[in-house]
């Protein structure tokens, strides 16, 4: 059952709230591949997305899921909006609502910024990315591919490993996976994994070979240069060596255990090609079940409102 007005992030939703979206999504999934199963469920309803940030995954799979059931679609396109003569973001959310907006969808750079813009609008809010926060339709996403392949989640290995500081992405998980019983890990150089992430019931590592021994899922994440103010490595090479998965790091990990990244991808830095190609990899079916997420949050927050 998901009865909440909005969808802010993982923290605070319940395991039930949870699998409501990943088996909701799973109606979904075959409206993406055959449009004979699209309908106008969403026909009555308006969507606009607000992305501060640059983004192709998450806004192109957003409109697309608002597309396949019918929803009037639209981009603001801050770029070219009044944000850039200083409007504030509640006045803009404001300005959306009184146009009969139903549900906005925001990435922004400020932590919090969709919690704020929740509270001041009527329309449904959707988190797409609050600085370093959360992301919890990229996670959601991940959790569903999870689900499809290995068929649940209790005492799954998931490693998640990377630039752990700046990922909004680490944190929805950490928060989603252990709340359905994974193990999670979280790796990187000391310099982007901080011992205080224990505090989300995660494990903590620098050793990646030590850290991806027996996973069951292997997530790397990108490196977000652009949230640092310092290197926090000598240099990329040294990175990729000691940190990246390769072939030969990923015979750690169990035979059959599934390689994730949300992209973009830095090929040989965060994945070496062989591992993001190889047969182990379901970075592409992230993609498309990305879309089957996101139509089924889309679908719930519409029937709540109704």
């Amino acid at each position: 059952m998901y009865e909440r007005k909005d969808l802010l992030g993982l923290r605070d939703l319940s395991g039930e709230e949870i699998m409501t979206i990943l088996n909701t999504a799973r109606e979904m999934k075959a409206k993406i591949d055959d449009p004979s199963l699209r309908d106008n469920s969403l026909e009555k309803s308006s969507i606009v997305t607000l992305f501060y940030e640059n983004s192709t995954r998450t806004k192109m799979s957003f409109l697309l899921a608002g597309d396949y059931q019918g929803a009037i679609v639209k981009d603001l396109g801050v770029g070219t909006s009044s944000v850039q003569k200083g409007e504030s973001l509640v006045d803009t959310g404001l300005t959306l609502d009184q146009m009969g907006i139903n549900i906005m969808i925001i990435r922004h750079r400020m932590t919090g910024a969709a919690h704020l813009l929740a509270r001041n609008v009527k329309a449904s809010v959707i988190n797409a990315g609050d600085g370093s926060n959360e992301h919890p339709t990229q996670a959601l996403l991940d959790l569903y591919t999870i689900l499809e392949r290995k068929g649940g989640f209790k005492g799954l290995k998931v490693v998640i490993l990377g630039d752990i500081s700046h990922s909004r992405v680490a944190r929805s998980n950490a928060f989603g996976l252990t709340k359905l019983g994974a193990k999670v890990t979280l790796a990187g150089p000391s310099t982007l994994v901080s011992s205080s992430m224990r505090s989300l019931g995660v494990e903590v590592a620098t050793d990646i070979p030590k850290a991806i021994k027996d996973a069951d899922v292997v997530m790397g994440l990108r490196i977000q240069f652009e949230r640092q103010k310092n290197m926090p490595f000598p240099s990329l090479r040294e990175y990729s060596s000691l940190f990246g998965v390769n072939d030969e790091t990923l015979k750690y990990a169990k035979k059959d255990c599934l390689v994730m990244h949300p992209g973009p991808v830095n090929r040989g830095i965060e994945l070496s090609s062989e591992v993001i190609d190889g047969a182990n990899s379901v970075i592409n079916v992230q993609v498309k079940n990305g879309v089957a997420v996101r139509m089924a949050i889309l679908k719930l927050l519409t029937e709540n409102r109704r």
